[in-house]
């Protein structure tokens, strides 16, 4: 009984989600006021839009046979962030989509020896800018970066996940 009312919950506020009246044809993605930090303060999406979840994606090694728990494998934080990012690059395309179509993503960064245990945020941001906010792909996503303690692989530094939309 709980369980059936939760789903009638969850069900019917997806269908007034979707039964919105959205004026807007296409995404609206809202700077911060007075910032030129390269992500969306928010990003609205029109309700006839498709959204697209992708799994979080992790670097690849960049050292051939290299110890899969060594960070030395993967490279630095930049280095992690741009294999990971070309990883959600390519994803999309093969559903038809590209960077530009990211609405919202999610960063978890692990700390680093080189930054005494703390995420390399300015590293993060290095790999990122090279994919968002660029002359060719001015589109900004909404975001969270996080700080976490661990991923599956101890040489790991970065994973992330995005959700993409497609417009009518």
């Amino acid at each position: 009984m709980i369980r059936q009312s939760f789903v009638s919950i969850v069900l019917g506020g997806l269908f007034f989600l979707g039964c919105g009246s959205s004026s807007a044809d296409e995404i609206t993605r809202n700077k911060t006021p007075g910032s030129d930090f390269p992500i969306a303060q928010s990003v609205q999406v029109p309700a006839e839009s498709e959204l697209i979840f992708v799994s979080g994606a992790v670097p690849k090694p960049i050292v051939a046979g290299g110890d899969p728990d060594d960070p030395a494998t993967y490279g630095d934080t930049e280095a992690q962030t741009v294999s990971v990012l070309k990883e959600v690059q390519s994803r999309l395309k093969r559903l038809g989509l590209d960077m530009g179509d990211v609405v919202m993503m999610r960063a978890f960064l692990v700390g680093t020896p080189q930054t005494e245990g703390r995420m390399d945020f300015a590293g993060f941001m290095r790999g990122y800018t090279q994919f968002f906010g660029t002359a060719e792909q001015p589109n900004l996503p909404s975001r969270s970066a996080l700080q976490i303690a661990g991923l599956v692989r101890a040489g790991w530094f970065v994973e992330i996940e995005v959700t993409a939309a497609r417009t009518p």
